[in-house]
């Protein structure tokens, strides 16, 4: 392998430019990232950034070591793949097109947008949260649509800085998404404590020029819209390449891409927010669009792409900081069948397991970082538990577990 192309320009792409040269790879070397910035973590963006609390979040790359090619500024247009698995290709891009031996996709996600020709900002990009930074001030009616992460998130710090915040969203309870709605209702509270006007089950119809124009014809008037609904991956420079496209890139659990004819390419792998990995430890493929996924999953992507055997199995994490309160998920829950609450949410520090019988599947914490690190452990394990024990705050994880099936 003598050439490999980076497509994209966030952490997933420079860990995976970081693991190749790690792993001895010594041939050309090319990155090509759509923003003009070097790449950069994007968590702290709803958070310090936008609080001003950090202008700048580069990832610390040595790129003269790394003796990359980086293509700031500039974006895939296309992917021709030569026929056969192994074979290489041409990807097409706004600086010409560039032919590869090994191909890695890391094009990442955007963010879904509203209809309407009202302006909507949204936070996905570190311009995106400093130009929204510098709109956040006393007085200023905010209106967010969506109670999920993001939209905590930017409330928390609105409303830190004097905003009037309003939150809209169109389930019954914030996080009813990502956690369930019983769990996301324990959240509401949080909202009123921040002086932050919570309103479930609207449902928007467009974002105007003043406001928002809602479903059952009532309006909300704002000065700035924030529009936190979720993202897609990034792949339409992906049509007509052949590459299997379900949601995300269709790959295996080495992040080998599949063709059009049902046969992977061992020359391409997707990796971060735009793959859709095969798990065998929950038997299901995969969409993680989180920090820790971008971080760890290239180096398995890297390897794969070197001719090495790996596999991705690692437990999906993700952590919010929203309204003075740390709130970790580990796991993955949609195939438990029982939830087991562990504390009172009216104490300080409270959290919720999910079991697969007597099998940990997932745990979600607020304020209480131990359970999360036990917890993650015992996931990854597959350990078995008693969920009375579980249930139990002042039993600590670790101590729950059955030391056999059963007992």
């Amino acid at each position: 392998m003598n050439s490999v192309v980076v497509v994209g320009g966030g952490l997933a792409g420079v860990r995976a430019v970081e693991a190749l040269r790690g792993k001895g790879y010594q041939g050309e070397l090319t990155l090509v990232a759509e923003e003009r910035h070097r790449p950069y973590d994007r968590p702290p963006l709803s958070k310090a950034v936008l609080a001003g609390e950090r202008d700048d979040t580069t990832v610390d790359a040595d790129w003269n070591a790394l003796d990359v090619r980086l293509l700031l500024g500039e974006r895939a247009t296309a992917l021709r793949p030569d026929p056969g698995p192994g074979s290489g290709g041409t990807v097409a891009t706004t600086a010409g097109d560039l032919r590869f031996d090994g191909l890695v996709i890391a094009t990442g996600a955007a963010p879904v947008t509203l209809p309407g020709d009202g302006a909507q900002r949204v936070v996905r990009t570190i311009d995106d949260a400093r130009v929204l930074r510098e709109r956040l001030a006393p007085g200023v009616r905010l209106v967010i649509v969506g109670a999920g992460w993001i939209g905590a998130e930017v409330a928390t710090t609105a409303a830190a800085k004097g905003c009037a915040v309003t939150v809209v969203e169109a389930a019954g309870a914030p996080l009813a998404n990502a956690v369930g709605p019983e769990i996301g209702r324990l959240t509401v509270p949080w909202y009123a404590e921040a002086g932050v006007e919570l309103r479930t089950g609207v449902k928007v119809a467009a974002v105007e020029p003043g406001g928002l124009a809602l479903a059952d014809g009532d309006r909300i008037p704002a000065d700035e819209v924030v529009v936190g609904v979720g993202v897609r991956p990034a792949l339409d420079w992906l049509e007509g390449s052949g590459l299997l496209v379900e949601r995300g890139v269709v790959t295996d659990a080495s992040f080998r891409v599949t063709d059009g004819d049902g046969a992977l390419r061992p020359d391409i792998v997707a990796v971060g927010d735009c793959a859709a990995w095969w798990s065998r430890r929950y038997g299901r493929r995969l969409l993680v669009e989180h920090w820790d996924t971008a971080l760890n999953a290239p180096d398995v992507a890297a390897a794969t792409l070197l001719g090495e055997e790996a596999e991705y199995d690692a437990v999906p994490y993700f952590w919010s900081e929203q309204f003075g309160r740390m709130v970790q998920y580990a796991g993955h829950h949609p195939a438990a069948d029982r939830m087991v609450r562990r504390g009172d949410p009216a104490d300080k520090g409270w959290g919720v397991c999910w079991l697969a019988g007597d099998r940990l599947e997932a745990v979600l914490t607020v304020r209480r970082p131990r359970d999360l690190v036990q917890a993650r452990r015992l996931i990854a394990a597959g350990a078995r538990v008693d969920p009375e024990a579980v249930a139990d705050p002042d039993v600590p994880l670790r101590d729950a577990v059955r030391t056999t099936a059963g007992s």
